[in-house]
């Protein structure tokens, strides 16, 4: 799983509003052919990245080149079950990436057209964002 060596803050606040806005950064396709693009908000955690990153490697197997687009480095806090209100915040459980519309998840080069659709729809069915595939 992908996770941040070492963090500035353990702790961060929660965002206000998740819905504002789409994407400036990483919208465009840079390094392959093909593309998945984040069409909703939503926070990735590192769990569903790997899923996707596995169903990818998994089925272009060795044909062409994998590159993530995004890292998750958004700690985020959760209590043990059946606590008392009050005690303070809880501690960091996991860490995700805020994922506005328009963001370039993942890309890919060196497969055929088709075969990287299909992959790429595959690996978009983990997310809990919705999806397209686009291409240079």
């Amino acid at each position: 799983m992908l996770l941040p060596k070492k963090v500035k803050h353990r702790k961060w606040h929660r965002l206000g509003r998740r819905d504002k806005g789409i994407a400036t950064r990483t919208n465009t396709v840079a390094f392959g052919s093909f593309g998945l693009v984040a069409q909703t908000y939503g926070w990735v955690s590192s769990r569903q990245l790997e899923a996707c990153r596995r169903v990818l490697t998994r089925y272009i197997r060795r044909g062409g080149k994998m590159w993530i687009r995004v890292f998750p480095d958004r700690p985020v806090t959760k209590k043990g079950n059946e606590l008392p209100m009050g005690g303070g915040k809880g501690s960091p459980d996991q860490f995700v990436i805020t994922v506005k519309p328009g963001t370039v998840l993942f890309e890919l080069e060196g497969v055929a057209p088709d075969m990287a659709r299909e992959a790429l729809l595959l690996a978009c069915h983990k997310l809990p964002v919705k999806g397209r595939v686009v291409s240079r």
